[in-house]
């Protein structure tokens, strides 16, 4: 669609199509106070603080949920424009503790030149009192500007429902849940709140200030690949916040923002250390982390390298090169799994390595390169907002892979139809359209059910089949014995339910299966997968 041509403070502008007035003037360099606003949050334009003049228009419209038309003549400097954005500032700033830190609302009254004059500062409401429950985070509703920002955050980013909007007039108020405590609540502690917040209202309970410097990496837990800044004081880490990339696009979970005092526990190796030569080897004896000078002395990385590569080398020459192994971890990198392997090959002269991750996935790698050729995912989780159904089965997806959770969750907002099959209940199972709860170790019954069902039902791709599918009469042969009517049984799910789940995967314009170690971790995994792998080719 062809740019939409307005005019901004008295300058020729373009905007994209559905643009509102507020993005348009960002990318032309024009600053407009807000604090409602947030990018990624839906824009609900209750601050006012980003009011702006539309020529021929009564009222001032709020710039960031107004919508650019064409022709339209706006004004972000006007006198009228300014005295709204100032006056807003102004009494936002009042209602605010003196002392208190006021996060973006100071920065735009400094950059607005609004100071609270005394007269209203006298007006100060009774503060309400400060909430320390949680572990991680502090509630200091004195500060709170009621913009609603860590309510879209909660709602509508993470989807987990713990922050809601009470009361009327006056006594309106941020609450968690039915008006508990933050600590004593159902939040989960992912601190998107934290992040959205404007005045430190919401806020880490040891908040940085006055940092040297941040350092962008990609969050060390699970395999969703976050991308996050450590925030640096005294060469300490005493922050993180969520960096906008492709897996999590700014969104961090309770372990990436707040699982980083790790770093700096005492118990955590620093430098090489090296056995002392008075302390024998003992398995029988517990000592404390603490407590590692009595057995261990510290060492450069000369020396520990030397010694290490010397009891190698002594090894494999008087046992062999078989005699020596490797494992290694998925903290590593990549490039640092590559460079172990080497180790491994081309100086033990042994193929004796292996990897953690085979424990968890070689049933999946090994069903995958066997349909489909290739070991790899084929999209990845954000695909699922194109999706009309999902299948999520075998993961424990909100508890393991919480910044994955909230696209799935994001995309039931959306009109997602969710399936959830698990022998246990999930968090992610509140947000399914249908919830298989199937037996322990019946997932191929299950599957089956459902491929016998599309397949009897008339509604297989015959068209992709032909094009893309080998050995497609093997599969009708094989699921011929697993009707619906006869898997209920054996996996504890209705005929009917089966039935009904397997129509609506199979007539979906777009379809998703997302599955976890609850389906690999078998010794049935590899069938497990490739039962999966058969329900996507028909």
């Amino acid at each position: 669609m062809d740019p939409i041509d307005f005019t901004l403070n008295g300058q020729a502008a373009q905007a994209e199509p559905g643009e509102t007035i507020l993005k348009a003037a960002q990318r032309h360099g024009v600053a407009i106070p807000h604090l409602c606003y947030k990018e990624g949050l839906p824009a609900e334009g209750n601050c006012r603080a980003c009011v702006v003049e539309v020529a021929g228009e009564r009222s001032l419209a709020p710039s960031c949920c107004r919508a650019v038309s064409p022709g339209m003549a706006v004004q972000t400097q006007s006198e009228r424009a300014r005295t709204s954005q100032r006056m807003v500032l102004e009494l936002l700033l009042s209602d605010l503790p003196q002392d208190a830190a006021c996060g973006e609302l100071g920065d735009w009254a400094t950059r607005s030149e609004v100071a609270v004059r005394p007269a209203l500062r006298a007006l100060e409401r009774q503060q309400p009192s400060c909430d320390l429950s949680h572990p991680a985070m502090a509630v200091n509703l004195d500060r709170c500007i009621q913009c609603t920002r860590c309510v879209r955050a909660c709602r509508d980013v993470q989807v987990n429902d713990v922050i809601g909007y009470a009361g009327r007039g006056a006594h309106s108020q941020i609450v968690f849940d039915l008006g508990d405590p933050m600590g004593q609540s159902s939040c989960v502690g992912c601190g998107e709140c934290v992040q959205a917040c404007p005045t430190g209202a919401l806020s880490e309970k040891l908040p940085a200030a006055d940092l040297d410097k941040t350092v962008d990496s990609v969050c060390p837990f699970c395999g969703v690949g976050c991308l996050l800044s450590y925030q640096v004081k005294d060469g300490r880490i005493v922050g993180v916040q969520g960096r906008d990339g492709p897996a999590n696009q700014g969104r961090l979970c309770v372990k990436g923002r707040f699982g980083f005092d790790y770093v700096h526990h005492a118990h955590r190796l620093t430098q090489p250390l090296i056995r002392r030569s008075d302390v024998p080897k003992d398995v029988n004896v517990t000592r404390s982390p603490a407590d590692w000078a009595s057995v261990f002395r510290p060492a450069t990385w000369e020396e520990a390298l030397d010694l290490a590569g010397r009891g190698l080398v002594q090894l494999r020459d008087a046992h062999g090169p078989k005699a020596l192994a490797g494992f290694g971890s998925a903290k590593g990198s990549n490039e640092e799994a590559y460079l172990f392997q080497k180790l491994v090959r081309t100086g033990f002269g042994s193929n004796n390595v292996d990897h953690c991750t085979r424990l968890c996935h070689a049933s999946s790698v090994s069903a995958l390169l066997e349909g489909l050729g290739s070991g790899a995912v084929s999209n990845q989780v954000t695909d699922v907002e194109h999706a009309e159904l999902a299948l999520v089965i075998g993961s424990n997806t909100a508890g393991n892979h919480p910044v994955a959770a909230t696209w799935i969750k994001n995309a039931v907002q959306h009109g997602l139809k969710l399936v959830v099959a698990d022998p246990r209940g999930t968090d992610l199972s509140r947000h399914a359209w249908r919830r298989l709860q199937f037996r322990a170790d019946t997932d191929v019954a299950l599957v089956n059910a459902m491929i016998y069902t599309v397949l009897e039902e008339g509604l297989a791709d015959q068209d992709f089949i032909a094009r893309r599918v080998s050995n497609f009469e093997a599969i009708r042969a094989g699921v011929q014995a697993f009707s619906p009517e006869a898997m209920a049984p054996v996996c504890g799910i209705a005929a009917e339910t089966i039935r009904e789940v397997a129509r609506a995967y199979a007539t979906a314009k777009a379809a998703m299966i997302f599955w976890g170690m609850g389906v690999s971790q078998h010794v049935h995994g590899t069938d497990n997968v490739r039962a999966l792998i058969a329900l996507c080719m028909v």
